[in-house]
Formats: C-alpha cells, structure tokens, sequence
C-alpha cells in the first residue's frame, strides 16, 4: 500500500520509529480534536510532536458535513435559504443577504435604495457580532475571560435586533427576494439606535483591555505570521488576508447593495501574525458602525423595502385565506413554480470571514442544476497545518482561534 493512503497516525508512527533510530529523541502523536474544546468546532488535527513543539499536522474535516449542495439541487430557490443560516451560523443574515443578492442577479431585479440600505444595516451588524465572537474568544484562549464578558452581552443586543426584524436569532432566514418580507418596525430602529449608543465604549474597553496587554502581545505577535504572497496563493480572503497586508473587500472591488454610496476604510496590517488579524478585526468593527450610521442618516424616506416582483413577493396572509387567486400566487411561490432563466452565475458578498461567494446554475427548472457556495473558512482552513508547523502546541491553539474556523462554513 502506498505510504499516502495510510492513515497519518501510521505514517508518524513509521516516522517515529525513523526518529529514534537517527537520534534516540522522543516523538509523540497528539490527536487534537474533534471534540477537543480548544479546537473551535468538530475537526481534528493529528500532530507529530517533538515534546511541547508541532513538528507535522494533518487536518481531517468531514465530522459535520450536511450535504448542503445536493440538498439544495432538490429545494425549490426558497427553500434553500435556511441551509445558508447554518454555515457561518455568527453571521447568519450576510448568508441571507448573498443568497437573495444571487437569485436578483439570475431575475434581473432591481432594488429599492431604501431595502438596499436595511440590508448593508443588517450586514454590518452581523459582521460586528461575528468579529465579537472571533476577538473575545481569542481573548480567553489566551487566558484572558474579562473581555469576553464585556462585550458578549452586545451580541444579544443585536440577536434583540434580528428578533424584530424577522423573529429568528442565530439562523435568521431573513428577508426576501427582492428585499424583505415585511418593513422594520418601528421598535427595531430603537434598539438599533440604543446599541449604536452603547456599544462603542464597551468595545474600546474591550480594545484597551488586550491592545498593550503584554500577556496578549507576548501570545500573539509573530504567532501563526503568514506572508501577503502565501495567504494569496491559499485563496485567503477577509480579515486574514487583510491582516497579512492585502486591502482586497468584496465591498469595495465588486460593490453590491449601494456599499459604493458608503466612505469607510479598509484596515490592513503587515505582519499577518494573529496580532494583526484581531486588531484588523477590532478596526473593522469601527467601520461598521460607521457604515451604519451612514446608512440611517442617507436612509430613503417612505416604506420600499421590497421590490416591485408580485411573482417572488409572498401576497398577504388574509388575502390567502379568502382570494383564491392569492392563494394560488402563494403556493407557486413556495413550491418554486415560477420559471427561472437558464444561466450560469456567480456573487460574492463580503462575509464575517472573508468572500463568500454562491455559483449558481440553472436549467429553467424549479431547482438548481448546481450550486456551489465558496466558504472562506474551507479555503484558509487548509494553510493551518503550515502555520502551525514548528510552532508549540500552546501556539496551535491561539492561531486556530484566530483564523476564525467556523466549523458550520467549514462542513457545508
């Protein structure tokens, strides 16, 4: 049997023994994961040791895979929106909002401004919750519990947000082709309004808690580097790109949903260490805020939140219960009667973790003939093995932490 088809604890093992007849050290193999509570999620790293230092790793993914592809060949277009909730489940309404943005582009429908901007809204807040999520777990991988609870209680503030919007919390299935399924409520603009007002001290707390910490600096700086030329050749993208010195967003090189009406920076590091991918976190949350404030203060007056598609647009409820006609347009709707363009497409939006994208093709029927989603964890998730190599264990953990693996995006 080939060396390459063995399992890798028995490649080590043949290693080991090499290892010991060359210079008499010990070797060991540690199986880090999958249910190992510092990994983050369910995958499992076999690692060659030499003591406390990682001399090989082999990743091994799979433990949560849904088949979310193949089920999504047999879903009408609707129904395969709760299947984006539950990949990156931190930031579940930019997985929404991708997916409506995707099929707009197949039907050639036009958005109104005003629903253009209550998504950028809803985006940036899951991008805020998704980068608290990141940053404040880091901080108690490093044994730092403090910051976690400040700023965990703000994720909850948002969730209150999305429970107005579309009564759901961690996988939303929010809004609709062509914008959302009912306009925001009046309440939702007022915890809005109450979390913008609050939030920001709590985070620069949060920041003065680890920035100059010299615990968190001595764990994190030249820990997991990766080069500009390396994560680009990985196919990074996001934060951990943006940390290694790369200024590439979705937002800004292939705009959608009227980001191009918004000024905001793109923060960038240089070192690409697990230092810079929390503090390009830690600014990118900053832009958010900002982005949305810019969204509310442009906002367009009048209730267009949706647009002008009767054959996408669910009638309303007790028209359903006594026009037959409504009726009718309702069950089409939901069953994916209506016809679709034969295409062959494909949208980014800029995720919590980096481009997600969605390739759709269609046949014209009530389903895709093929969807693929490009999940950014599954693409920089395979770097790891060389950003942990030569590192010590203690390291490992800190660098997975800081890649932000989510196991839902990693498994689709």
């Amino acid at each position: 049997m080939s060396e390459l088809l063995l399992p890798p604890e028995h490649r080590y093992a043949k290693r080991i023994k090499e290892q010991l007849n060359e210079d008499g050290s010990e070797l060991s193999i540690l199986n880090l994961g999958p249910t190992h509570p510092a990994t983050h999620g369910i995958f499992q790293n076999i690692l060659l040791m030499d003591g406390e230092r990682i001399l090989e790793a082999e990743p091994t993914i799979g433990y949560i895979h849904r088949a979310f592809e193949k089920i999504a060949e047999n879903r009408p277009f609707y129904q395969i929106t709760p299947l984006t909730d539950r990949m990156n489940y931190c930031s579940s309404p930019i997985n929404n909002m991708g997916w409506w943005m995707t099929l707009e582009k197949l039907l050639d429908i036009e958005v109104p401004k005003r629903a253009q901007y209550l998504r950028v809204i809803v985006m940036e807040l899951a991008r805020i919750t998704d980068h608290i999520i990141c940053n404040s777990i880091l901080g108690v991988d490093t044994g730092a519990y403090t910051g976690f609870l400040y700023v965990f209680q703000f994720r909850e503030k948002v969730y209150e947000i999305y429970e107005e919007i579309c009564g759901a919390r961690l996988t939303t299935n929010m809004g609709r082709i062509g914008g959302f399924e009912r306009d925001w409520s009046p309440e939702a603009f007022r915890k809005l309004d109450i979390f913008l007002a609050d939030f920001p001290a709590a985070w620069k707390e949060f920041e003065n808690l680890f920035e100059r910490n010299r615990i968190f600096i001595d764990r994190t700086v030249n820990v997991g580097a990766i080069t500009a030329e390396q994560a680009m050749a990985y196919g990074f993208t996001g934060p951990n790109l943006r940390a290694a010195g790369v200024d590439y967003d979705v937002r800004v090189a292939q705009p959608y949903s009227s980001y191009e009406d918004f000024d905001f920076i793109i923060p960038v590091g240089k070192s690409g260490d697990t230092y810079d991918r929390f503090c390009v976190r830690n600014a990118e949350v900053w832009e958010s805020l900002s982005i949305i404030r810019q969204a509310l203060e442009k906002m367009p007056e009048g209730n267009d939140f949706h647009a002008d598609v009767p054959d996408y647009y669910l009638p309303p409820k007790e028209d359903v219960y006594h026009n037959m006609e409504s009726l009718i347009y309702h069950f089409k709707i939901v069953m994916g009667e209506v016809p679709v363009p034969v295409a062959e497409i494909y949208h980014p939006v800029e995720g919590g973790n980096g481009e997600l994208g969605f390739y759709l093709v269609t046949d014209g029927s009530r389903t895709p003939y093929r969807l693929h989603f490009r999940r950014p964890c599954f693409i920089y998730y395979q770097a790891y093995p060389e950003m942990i190599k030569g590192s010590l264990l203690s390291d490992a953990i800190v660098i997975l932490s800081s890649l932000n693996v989510i196991a839902g995006e990693l498994d689709a």
